[in-house]
């Protein structure tokens, strides 16, 4: 990790209080310094990338962590709304769901999504799923930080 670097920025939108748990606690290990901001449902992402309400403050994430199964807005339909917009398609957005459905994954990357990872249920393989997105996306991918 560089001194003197800013922290990587990752909205997480996930409604499992319980995957929220264990991805902060597996990108807590990380290399790359981060700060991981949770956005419960769709609409609450669309906010806080909007910075509207109480995310007006909100920085502009350089990865977004998708679960595409969300209460009031889904996924996928944030996932068209951010790769459609011309100020947040840089943003790298990684899906991170349960479903494995060919419909999910093809649907998906037709929307541009930047990858596709089906969570696994066992406790171990999850974190080193959570682990292995952060060893890529943040210490091999040079990310667009504009904003």
């Amino acid at each position: 990790m560089s001194q003197g670097l800013a922290p990587i920025e990752i909205l997480l939108v996930e409604d499992s209080a319980g995957d929220v748990r264990l991805t902060r606690e597996a990108l807590s290990d990380a290399r790359v310094r981060n700060n991981l901001h949770v956005a419960s449902d769709g609409h609450e992402a669309m906010d806080f990338l909007g910075r509207i309400g109480a995310f007006s403050t909100a920085p502009r994430p350089d990865l977004i962590l998708l679960d595409l199964n969300l209460p009031r807005m889904s996924g996928r339909e944030v996932l068209e709304q951010v790769k459609r917009s011309e100020q947040w398609r840089t943003i790298p957005v990684v899906i991170l769901t349960t479903s494995a459905a060919e419909e999910d994954i093809d649907r998906s990357y037709r929307l541009h999504a930047n990858c596709y990872i089906t969570k696994p249920v066992d406790l171990d393989q999850f974190l080193r799923v959570v682990k292995t997105i952060d060893n890529f996306w943040l210490a091999v991918v040079k990310l667009p930080r504009t904003g």
